[in-house]
């Protein structure tokens, strides 16, 4: 059985040593930022995984019972790696529930969210220049066995053979292609990731501003209240 697996991993890995002899360094290049790629990718899916980002339900129970006057809500979320959201909706709750000035409150938000963000674009830069530089190194490749062909066709002088000229061409053509096979599905991922930061940081926005002034509401009509009962006494 194990010389079935070592005859089938020699099998697979047959057409990428062909590909890497026809490509050369360039083609060796692309497919170290291919795997580099990769596992970035697989990281970051497992952290957008693990601290919920766009899984907003619970955030909107919660939210729900803070409005509806559960002032302990704010206990519902975890405290051990809460979503962004939820845990710029913990200090929300808890500076409104301090009855904090509204500028307090949002400096507050805005600092977790910042950070929370900022810690989910660790790596998109990286997966960024990837999709930037493959396909330019893959156009390096071409070019520099373009120049090849043609030297090869000028050497040949009268004894031009198209075949090999075709073949040398195509070659040279092979390393755009693998540029583009790196950097198309990475580019389409990077947006992806950004897509998901983006809708989290509009939630952030949407559900603090939407606690932040329905309870400064509750409180400016409170105080009036307080006013009109303490003007009602004196005129008493």
């Amino acid at each position: 059985m194990v010389y079935t697996l070592l005859d089938s991993a020699g099998q697979l890995g047959q057409p990428l040593l062909d590909l890497i002899s026809l490509g050369g360094p360039v083609v060796v290049a692309l497919l170290i930022m291919s795997v580099f790629a990769l596992a970035l990718i697989m990281v970051k899916l497992w952290q957008f995984r693990r601290e919920r980002v766009g899984r907003h339900d619970r955030s909107r129970q919660v939210l729900r019972a803070f409005i509806h006057g559960d002032l302990g809500a704010a206990r519902r979320f975890p405290a051990r790696l809460p979503s962004p959201l939820e845990q710029a909706l913990s200090v929300a709750m808890k500076s409104t529930a301090r009855r904090a000035a509204k500028n307090a409150v949002e400096d507050a938000v805005g600092c977790v969210a910042l950070s929370r963000l900022h810690h989910l674009q660790q790596g998109l830069r990286a997966l960024e220049a990837i999709a930037q530089i493959a396909p330019l190194l893959g156009l390096f490749g071409t070019v520099l066995g373009m120049i090849d062909a043609f030297r090869t066709l000028q050497h040949a002088g009268d004894r031009v053979d198209p075949a090999a000229l075709a073949g040398g061409i195509w070659v040279a053509l092979l390393t755009t292609a693998c540029g583009l096979a790196v950097a198309i599905p990475v580019s389409s991922i990077l947006t992806w990731f950004e897509a998901r930061i983006e809708n989290e940081r509009v939630a952030i926005e949407t559900m603090t501003g939407k606690l932040i002034s329905h309870t400064l509401t509750d409180i400016g009509n409170n105080d009036s209240a307080t006013e009109t009962m303490a003007m009602a006494s004196h005129a008493h």
